[in-house]
């Protein structure tokens, strides 16, 4: 079977589809639900039962949560609420769905459907791909085999959390023109370079869309890419993570 169920949530919507893992391509058409508020665990579930249902789908199902996931436990929430902390997110799912489901972060889903399908497929070294964003999205990949949670929008960076200082939002909320909001990404890029050493960076996120007005002020080491996969990242990554639930 090629075909499984990703699922990604997020704060302000809930997207599912179909993918074909021979190809990383949506099998269907995405569907999208607006996240219920709040966004408790009870009521995310379902939203997500209602998509199967939706698509009729059958088999193990992905979900790409914007959280700290270890051993199938929900351990931060970000955009979504404070009920999750604590909670065993596979269970929950598997039983209301009624079948195996695999829960990641969203930016680690990201990150495994661009190094299999995207702008990081075939690299064998380390990938660090970044996603842009409200906050910062982070996925860390050495030799295909991804370290998980790692959170670096979170990271300490001129006195403050990194996204603070250079999320995408900034551009828009403060009228800050590009160059000078892609300079911040600059010293960003430096600073995680110094520390991890990638071959390859991966630029994700909706800016991503807007690489070639701001990429001319990046500077890396490493080779610098877009995310190719766009907003369908988090639903592939997610369904990757489903086949290893199979």
């Amino acid at each position: 079977m090629s075909e499984f169920f990703g699922i990604d949530i997020g704060g302000s919507g809930i997207k599912g589809a179909p993918v074909d893992l021979s190809c990383g391509e949506l099998a269907d058409k995405r569907k999208r639900i607006k996240t219920p508020q709040p966004a408790t665990p009870k009521a995310v579930a379902d939203v997500a039962a209602q998509l199967l249902e939706h698509f009729e789908a059958s088999g193990p199902v992905g979900c790409a949560l914007p959280s700290v996931v270890q051993r199938g436990v929900v351990l931060s929430a970000a955009n979504i609420d404070d009920a999750w902390i604590g909670v065993e997110g596979e269970k929950l799912f598997s039983k209301r769905l009624g079948r195996p489901v695999r829960l990641l972060n969203d930016a680690d889903a990201a990150g495994l459907a661009e190094m299999r399908f995207g702008a990081g497929r075939d690299e064998p070294g380390l990938v660090l791909m970044l996603t842009f964003g409200t906050g910062i999205g982070s996925a860390l990949v050495y030799k295909g085999e991804l370290v998980p949670n790692t959170e670096l929008g979170h990271a300490q960076f001129r006195g403050m959390e990194a996204e603070e200082y250079v999320a995408a939002r900034l551009v828009k909320r403060e009228d800050m023109k590009i160059d000078w909001w892609a300079s911040r990404v600059n010293e960003l890029l430096a600073h995680f370079e110094r520390l991890f050493s990638p071959d390859l960076i991966v630029f994700g996120g909706g800016i991503s869309k807007r690489f070639e007005e701001f990429s001319m002020h990046l500077e890396t080491r490493a080779r610098l890419l877009p995310a190719r996969l766009g907003n369908n990242a988090g639903i592939v990554g997610a369904a990757l993570a489903a086949r290893d639930a199979a």
